[in-house]
């Protein structure tokens, strides 16, 4: 995976947070829920980039 995968997951991942302690905040439920599931996205999509580099170390150590 690259640095710019990571950093853009990252960020989504920050954007999430941002928005649910926002709507904790206002007490906007809606809010909260939509940064929850925008951090869960990330963390996904964060895993799953880590599964293939994973897959790709074991490819090279056979290689």
């Amino acid at each position: 995976m690259s640095f710019t995968d990571k950093a853009r997951n990252k960020a989504e991942e920050l954007k999430g947070t941002a928005k649910e302690r926002i709507g904790d905040a206002t007490d906007n439920e809606s809010m909260q829920a939509e940064g929850a599931r925008e951090r869960a996205q990330a963390k996904a999509k964060q895993a799953g980039e880590n599964v293939k580099d994973a897959g790709r170390d074991v490819r090279d150590a056979f290689s």
